[in-house]
């Protein structure tokens, strides 16, 4: 199938991984399979594209995996400033947010933190916002946010996530295979849905298994979910105020389009009726 559409892949780096599902309780599968002579294992957890994916695709082990790498690179940048010399806090304050946080909330835009994963990375996150700000450990935790002008965890997850699925929302259906496999009632400007969604496979699921609708939310306890991508259209309820169908963003504006605008003299505005 591969070589039919000009892709190949490396056999030899090929992993096996048996996704199970929480009702699942007999163990899983030890058994290799073998793929052009070479033998490959189950394994517990596999990486893709930085994404940590485990048997029952809880998040913890990713999210684990980020802390531990943003916590090694805070142990070797705390070097580079003592508190009160050495690197001012502006610059503390640009590493936090364009090296140490990109780091820990990387997966944040598809992925979502329980409530475990949240605990240590909020732990870890006040330790940056008291480093950027030279606070004293007796300052609350409320208000390391606000002195360190840097977003907490939990907000910022979410609006990952949301940016995410905006995207997914306003790409063309014709171009994104994410956006191709949206709900067919979500509101998009095209109509285009690709064939091999499979979502008629759980049309005769039980209604405990049925996935939920993208426009429902999740019940607590959460007994049904939605799938992955109607999650995503699940998020962008919010975003549909006031909007009838969600527009098509075929590109970004190019590079030189600040230079060809037209521009607006400060002698043609009109004048201000009063006081700023």
């Amino acid at each position: 199938m591969g070589p039919d559409i000009g892709v190949s892949f490396s056999v030899p780096k090929t992993e096996l991984i048996h996704w199970r599902t929480p009702s699942q309780m007999t163990p899983p599968s030890t058994a290799p399979i073998e793929l052009e002579g070479y033998l490959f294992p189950p394994f517990h957890h596999v990486r893709w594209l930085g994404y940590w994916f485990t048997l029952a695709l809880t998040t913890t082990h990713h999210f684990r995996h980020r802390l531990s790498l943003a916590q090694a690179i805070f142990s070797f940048v705390k070097r580079l400033s003592s508190p009160g010399v050495g690197v001012r806090p502006f610059l503390c304050h640009r590493i936090a947010h364009g090296l140490l946080l990109p780091v820990l909330t990387y997966g944040a835009d598809l992925l979502t933190p329980n409530t475990h994963a949240l605990r240590g990375m909020d732990s870890f996150w006040y330790r940056v916002q008291r480093w950027t700000t030279n606070n004293f450990f007796s300052t609350p935790i409320s208000i390391l946010s606000r002195e360190a002008c840097l977003p907490p965890i939990v907000p910022y997850c979410r609006y990952r996530g949301r940016l995410a699925a905006l995207r997914v929302a306003c790409a063309p259906p014709n171009a994104n295979p994410a956006s191709a496999r949206l709900p067919p009632s979500f509101p998009s400007l095209s109509t285009f849905r690709a064939q091999d969604s499979s979502r008629h496979l759980t049309k005769g699921l039980y209604s405990v298994y049925l996935p939920l609708d993208w426009r429902t939310k999740i019940p607590s306890p959460p007994l049904r979910m939605h799938l992955p991508v109607d999650s995503l259209a699940h998020l962008t309820l919010p975003l549909q105020e006031g909007l009838t169908r969600f527009p098509l963003v075929y590109q970004a504006p190019p590079s030189s389009w600040n230079k060809h605008s037209p521009r607006v003299h400060e002698e043609n505005l009109p004048s201000p009726a009063g006081p700023c």
